[in-house]
């Protein structure tokens, strides 16, 4: 049987057809890294990428992702915390390796960041880069900015809370401006952004609760 016979399931090294044996042998290594990834065979996904990353024909960097879906998934000794916290350092790492892919990792960082409810940290991220451009016109890093924003503004219940204390006590009207803005910017760049639409009305209601309050 020639090279050219053998059957090959996913694309992979730019598709093209393995001219030798070594070559051959890594496709079919991708091949299963899919399969098990597919059927949610974990162990075995990321014994086939430990060996794919080593390979010298694979630029394991520029397949951040499928990294980062392999990182601690469903490993029990690892909780779910962990798993966030894993994935955070990772994709911080990428940042600064890959930044012609850092407007793609920087909505997986932020969505981590709320995962593992660091919202501030998250909130300080995006305000870093939003600014500037290409992320000033990613309409999803804006909704990010503005649900962070609206719920970072919500009122807190404390002890010093007054019994009986009107709706919209304690709203925190500059961080609500914050997330109208964010909004508005996300409905502007994608005007069909139901999500943004949505939102604005719970952050204009909410805002009007917050000036009665005050």
């Amino acid at each position: 049987m020639t090279l050219s016979d053998h059957t090959l399931i996913f694309n992979s090294l730019n598709s093209k057809q393995p001219n030798s044996s070594r070559k051959l042998h890594i496709r079919r290594l991708f091949d299963l890294l899919h399969l098990c990834i597919q059927r949610r065979d974990w162990p075995r996904a990321r014994r086939a990428w430990a060996i794919l990353a080593r390979c010298k024909e694979v630029d394991w960097r520029t397949m951040w992702r499928t990294s980062l879906l392999l990182l601690g998934e469903h490993d029990a000794r690892i909780s779910s915390a962990g798993h966030d916290s894993d994935k955070v350092g990772f994709l911080t790492v990428m940042m600064r390796q890959h930044p012609e892919e850092r407007e793609s990792i920087l909505k997986e960082l932020v969505l981590h960041f709320i995962r593992s409810g660091m919202y501030r940290r998250a909130m300080e991220e995006l305000d870093l880069y939003l600014p500037s451009y290409p992320y000033q016109d990613n309409p999803v890093l804006h909704i990010y900015a503005g649900l962070i924003a609206l719920y970072l503004a919500q009122p807190t219940q404390t002890d010093d809370t007054p019994s009986g204390a009107p709706y919209g006590h304690g709203w925190d009207s500059s961080l609500l401006r914050d997330a109208q803005a964010h909004l508005e910017r996300a409905r502007l760049i994608d005007p069909s952004n139901i999500v943004a639409g949505a939102f604005l009305s719970q952050v204009n209601c909410s805002d009007q609760h917050a000036v009665y309050s005050a």
